[in-house]
């Protein structure tokens, strides 16, 4: 492999699932702890892991986040971020589930406390600051997780 495949597999676009957990008028956020973002409000989600569908993906990742299980995983949209600020860029194909949990009295826990500060629901027209930037931009231009 030359010096310029490698550059091209650590430049290369990553998938991440994220997901919009709704629980009456409200949205699950926590605050993250991470080079991109840190200290910024964002939903529960990471990378697609090779084999998985979106939903598998958003299950596994709002489970080893938060502990909880969810249903009625359904796709809401997908975005594409560009990360060049900081010291490792990145580029990343985002998609945005919805869901619901699978049982309403489960109550988050914070599984990672590495990587976020905690997980707590936010009513969507009252969200926490500051928001993470590709969140930040759909809430800015009118998108609303609660529409179909």
């Amino acid at each position: 492999m030359s010096s310029n495949d490698a550059t091209d597999l650590i430049l290369a676009p990553k998938a991440a699932v994220v997901v919009f957990l709704l629980k009456e008028k409200k949205v699950l956020l926590g605050r993250r702890r991470a080079a991109v973002g840190d200290s910024t409000f964002a939903l529960p989600g990471g990378n697609l892991e090779f084999g998985e569908n979106f939903e598998e993906c958003a299950a596994r990742e709002v489970k080893e986040e938060t502990g909880l299980d969810i249903a009625n995983i359904e796709l809401l949209t997908v975005t594409n971020n560009l990360f060049v600020e900081g010291p490792k860029p990145s580029h990343y194909v985002t998609i945005f589930m919805r869901s619901a949990l699978a049982n309403p009295d489960q109550v988050p826990q914070n599984i990672e406390p590495e990587k976020c500060d905690g997980w707590d629901w936010y009513d969507w027209d009252n969200l926490p600051q500051p928001l993470f930037w590709p969140l930040e931009k759909m809430v800015n231009d009118g998108f609303n997780p609660f529409s179909s």
